[in-house]
């Protein structure tokens, strides 16, 4: 944020890499006060990686309202991506709250 004095925020992701198909998924937020930080979940059925990113900043535009809330929807939707085939994320937005709220089974209710 000193090299750039007109970011308003600092968003990024945190991947840990137990194996290719066993990740951690966090993220960070920091607007130049404040430091947030995301749940960390375990993503034990990755099939597809494409799209994380994407939906991830999908989720952080759609709860840009308060700072941990658009962080934890970002990694939450994120999270969820990776167990989709595919770039797009196909998740609804109950299924992201669902999980915000502690829902971690791993299972994805349609």
């Amino acid at each position: 944020m000193e090299r750039f004095p007109k970011t308003k925020k600092v968003i990024i992701t945190l991947r840990g890499s137990i194996s290719a198909s066993h990740n951690t998924w966090s993220g960070v937020l920091y607007n130049g006060k404040e430091f947030y930080s995301a749940p960390t979940y375990q993503i034990t059925h990755i099939v597809d990686r494409v799209g994380g990113g994407d939906s991830f900043m999908g989720g952080l535009i759609y709860g840009l309202l308060h700072n941990q809330k658009a962080l934890d929807y970002a990694v939450a939707a994120s999270c969820l991506k990776h167990t989709i085939y595919g770039d797009a994320n196909q998740v609804t937005i109950d299924e992201v709250e669902k999980l915000m709220g502690g829902d971690a089974s791993g299972r994805v209710s349609r």
